[in-house]
């Protein structure tokens, strides 16, 4: 099994680009407090589709959300020949406890937003 839920802060504002296939990903970092630790965790988040949608409109540096999600490793070897590693938090839900109410403006309810059943990630 593999889900992972944490709570934290965006460190500054979500980044969209889109695949080739025209789906949107956004890619933001989750600061969280870790146990024992005084500084806290940075984990690079992906929504795709959708979500991706609603997380440009409506997250912005500073946002508190709750992300439901799966980990993901990377590894490759770097340009001096040593293998690196890192993971990324692949979203399939985010919750919002805190934001500054940009993307609201016309009463959206963007309150809890997860993909569809029929939306596949694109990987």
């Amino acid at each position: 099994m593999n889900n992972c839920v944490l709570i934290g802060n965006l460190g500054a504002d979500p980044k969209s680009a889109f695949t080739s296939e025209g789906t949107q990903v956004v890619n933001f970092s989750l600061a969280f407090n870790s146990y024992k630790k005084e500084q806290p965790n940075w984990i690079k988040t992906v929504c795709f589709g959708k979500l991706a949608e609603v997380a440009e409109k409506y997250l912005h540096k500073g946002a508190k959300v709750a992300v439901n999600g799966k980990l993901d490793q990377n590894n490759w070897t770097d340009d001096n020949n040593q293998k690196r590693s890192n993971y990324r938090l692949i979203a399939n839900q985010i919750s919002f406890i805190k934001t500054d109410g940009r993307g609201f403006e016309n009463g959206d309810n963007a309150e809890q937003q997860e993909p569809s059943e029929n939306e596949a990630l694109p990987f």
